[in-house]
């Protein structure tokens, strides 16, 4: 069975809102997805506190990640977002998670270069990711490629230097 490849033009970061300092897995929001009824986890990537990425859905599938924006998204979740005492949003993301991060969006902006970089809290009344993603990656814009530009003729050349743009022409 043949999957039709989605346009993307959003990557949504998520955190799992769990308290600071703890090691919770892909393993366990899978568990959290299915006790909601969902036949898998939602997200595409979690990134866990050491830094290690780990695939969720499929890319080809619709994420289960932010009402009313899943068909056209990727859905990204760090293990964090809360304080230790689980009281307050925080941006809890270790070292190695703002590492992995970071590179798995550009990895996803070569994919997908027209997809612009959001926070689960633009979509929903949510602290959700816990930090500003929209500004922290803002500068997440892949280069344009070098226009291939092929030499000029002599023909060229001329004309330009007939209308004054060049002072020598050479043959």
């Amino acid at each position: 069975m043949g999957q039709t490849k989605r346009k993307i033009d959003k990557l949504i970061v998520h955190c799992s809102a769990t308290p600071e300092g703890r090691n919770n897995t892909i393993d366990d929001i899978q568990r959290w997805h299915k006790a909601q009824g969902w036949r898998e986890v939602g997200y595409h990537y979690v990134i866990h506190l050491d830094g290690s990425i780990h695939k969720g859905r499929d890319e080809a599938v619709v994420g289960a990640h932010v009402r009313s924006h899943n068909k056209y998204s990727i859905g990204i979740c760090y293990i964090g977002g809360m304080n230790a005492s689980n009281t307050a949003p925080k941006d809890t993301r270790t070292p190695e998670q703002k590492k992995a991060l970071r590179q798995l969006l550009l990895e996803l902006k070569g994919r997908y270069p027209d997809a612009t970089i959001h926070g689960h809290c633009e979509f929903a009344n949510k602290a959700c990711p816990s930090f500003d993603a929209a500004t922290e990656y803002a500068e997440l814009v892949l280069p344009e490629p070098p226009k291939e530009t092929k030499p000029k003729s002599f023909w060229e050349r001329l004309i330009e230097w007939l209308k004054g743009g060049k002072k020598e022409v050479t043959v």
